[in-house]
């Protein structure tokens, strides 16, 4: 499918136009922001490691049901997703109290909650994304009634499978955010998940030293950042095969050479 004209470019992605109306094409770049993009990067293979992760994760997501814009990934960089409308909100799940949530609250950090806690924010960087309530979205009809019941419980689905998936492999799952969209030429005008999921937009501790292996390794300037996402695909088994692929692109390229030198 051939790649068309840059539609949008996001914080952390690059969405191109395809032949199809359907499909676009998502680039994940290198880029790294934090504090609604006052504190900005630019991290070699970030990008890289994020398409890899994501695509693992949403794969294992459309087994178990959960509807997803991926359609597949293309290279180290891009995938091929389809074409949604992005709703206006950003949707957060937290297990284990950190970040804004301590700050507002004044809750200890590390607190386990009972409960997972589903939490509303406005998509809008001039506001700094803002916390918003139920009766905000139905108020000014960013989504309605049904479709937010609807996305609650994919949203303590996704959460219980990633709990298990990184439990798993020894990884904490703190918190998550996700966006959801309507897909484009729908005629039941579904919602589906969309974006990305990575350690760029979980928070991920190892399970015995409460290692940061996500971004807050960039946001409180504690380094490795790449080292961090990496063990996070290694542990997830996606390193090897990157790895596998590299070294038969060695290969082939070294018997290339040789062949041209006889």
């Amino acid at each position: 499918m051939k790649k068309g004209k840059k539609l949008y470019e996001g914080k952390a992605k690059i969405i191109y136009a395809t032949s199809d109306k359907n499909y676009v094409i998502q680039y994940f770049k290198d880029d790294a922001t934090a504090f609604n993009n006052q504190k900005k990067s630019v991290i070699d293979g970030k990008g890289v490691l994020n398409n890899r992760i994501s695509e693992h994760i949403l794969k294992n997501l459309s087994q178990i049901g959960i509807k997803n814009h991926l359609v597949k990934r293309l290279n180290m960089r891009e995938q091929l997703i389809k074409f949604v409308d992005i709703l206006p909100i950003e949707f957060i799940v937290r297990n284990i109290a950190t970040g804004s949530l301590t700050k507002r609250l004044g809750i200890v950090e590390g607190t386990v909650l009972n409960d997972p806690l589903i939490e509303y924010c406005l998509k809008n960087d001039e506001l700094g994304d803002p916390l918003i309530s139920r009766e905000h979205i139905y108020a000014f009809n960013w989504a309605k009634k049904n479709e937010i019941e609807k996305i609650n419980k994919q949203l303590l689905r996704i959460n219980d499978f990633l709990i298990g998936l990184f439990r798993g492999v020894g990884i904490k799952l703190v918190d998550f955010k996700v966006e959801f969209g309507k897909v484009r030429n729908s005629s039941r005008n579904e919602i589906i998940l969309a974006d990305e999921i990575s350690p760029d937009t979980c928070r991920l501790w190892d399970a015995k030293s409460e290692k940061r292996l996500d971004k807050d390794r960039f946001r409180k300037d504690l380094g490795n950042l790449i080292q961090a996402y990496k063990e996070v695909a290694s542990r997830l088994g996606i390193l090897y095969e990157e790895s596998n692929i590299r070294e038969v692109n060695f290969k082939k390229a070294k018997a290339i050479k040789l062949k041209k030198n006889k």
